[in-house]
This record gives structure tokens, sequence and C-alpha cells, in this order.
């Protein structure tokens, strides 16, 4: 989700003041509807939508004029395919609690990936996480609640807080276990807080360190998404277009 789509008009479909264009996307079990950007008089834009499972979904390009029915432009199929980022939070997902599959991720700390590639897993991997289907039990610090915080381990959240994910710690801290996961040390006695403290990742300890803390700038400039029951909206901002998702 969240990549720039372009769509190019026929001749004979080019784009009038008074009419708006969408696109409708149509899943098995998920629907979602854009609106769209008049690049041009024969070009739109607008942001694909992150779906929810790999399939191949059928679009319908949408045009609606005041006073007049709905009509159909074109209709194609679009594919949602599982990429590095997909794989990668679904790992984390599943490693949560599990300290061989932990420990492992450590290996990247020791790497340094440079400013810019941590920025972009950042993103991309949030972005991920957010689309999901969680199970409804699942819990950042994993499916063993008997553990007491005094027991040291390694967390999801001291994964992210390491390599300075600020997305992906401000979506951690949202779900289960989150904020519970602040408290607790790792064998070298570092607690999640401490380690961002330590390695001087300013916002991402005063994101985990201030009760009223808001979501971070670099996460909100992307979108915004309100959610109500089954449904949702999200505002991307850089192209200002909208999005409404709907459980089929």
């Amino acid at each position: 989700g969240d990549s720039v789509i372009t769509v190019q008009l026929t001749e004979e479909d080019k784009i009038e003041d008074d009419v708006v264009f969408y696109l409708v996307f149509t899943g098995s079990t998920v629907q979602h509807c854009t609106s769209t950007r008049k690049i041009n008089r024969g070009s739109l834009e607008t942001i694909s939508p992150g779906h929810d499972c790999c399939e191949t979904v059928k679009v319908a390009l949408c045009a609606s004029r005041e006073g007049r029915p709905v009509l159909v432009v074109a209709e194609e199929s679009f594919q949602f395919v599982q990429d590095e980022a997909y794989d990668a939070a679904q790992f984390l997902a599943t490693c949560a609690g599990n300290q061989q599959a932990l420990n492992f991720t450590r290996f990247l700390d020791r790497s340094r990936p440079p400013a810019a590639d941590v920025d972009f897993l950042d993103e991309k991997v949030a972005l991920a996480f957010r689309h999901l289907k969680l199970p409804a039990e699942w819990n950042v610090l994993g499916a063993d609640q008997s553990l007491t915080d005094n027991i040291p381990r390694e967390t999801l959240m001291h994964f992210a807080v390491r390599l300075g994910l600020l997305r992906l710690t401000w979506f951690l801290l949202q779900q289960p276990g989150g904020r519970g996961a602040l408290s607790i040390h790792n064998n070298e006695g570092a607690t999640p807080v401490s380690l961002a403290l330590e390695r001087g990742y300013q916002k991402l300890h005063q994101l985990l360190t201030e009760e009223e803390a808001r979501e971070p700038d670099s996460w909100s400039t992307l979108s915004h998404t309100v959610y109500s029951g089954d449904y949702s909206v999200k505002h991307h901002r850089k192209l200002n277009v909208y999005m409404l998702t709907a459980e089929a």
C-alpha cells in the first residue's frame, strides 16, 4: 500500500471541470474507494490502498457528476504481492516473545544500516504491520502472559528502539503489551527507554516517556487514519487524496 498510482485517460474520457473520478478496489473480504487528484486533462493520480492479503482484485474507475448516475469508465485487475516489508512484518509479529528469534534479530544492530536505509525500513515495515491481520490475542510481549516484568528478556520493543525505528515503535505502543514492554529489562539490563537514551534517539526517548506524546511527525505527514467499526478513512496529506476502506 501507499504507492502512487497514475491513471491515463483515453481521449473521450478527458477530464471536465465538473467530473469527479475515483477508483474502487474490490477484494475477497475488503473494499477500498479512493479519491483522485487531477494532474492534467488526461491524467489522474491516487494512492494504492494497503490490502489485507495477497490477491488479485478488481479495480473500477468511476466518474461522478452532480445530478447524474455514477458511470463506470473502465475496469482492470490489480495484484497485491508479498514483498520484503510484508515478510519482515510477518516474521516480527510471529516472533513476539520468542527469545531465540528476537536474539537473532540483533545481528541487524551489529551491521548498522545507513540512516536512509533505516528510515525506509521503518516506513515500510510499520506500514505492513498496520495492514497485517493480527490475532485478537496478539501481544507485543508474546503469548506467555505468565511471565513477570522481573524476568529479563528481549522484546519487540527492544528491537524497534535499538534500530531507531520511530514509526514501528509508535505502532507497537498502541498494541496490547506495548506500554508494558517499556519497563522490561533484557539480559544486559537495558529497557527500551534506556536504550533510546543511550543511543541518543531524542525523539524516540520523548515518544516513550511523555504520557501525552503524539504520533511522530515523520509518520503523520504520510497519512492519517480514522477508524469506525468495520470502516476506516485515510487522508494522504502529500497528494491530498482520501481512501475509504470497508470490510465486505
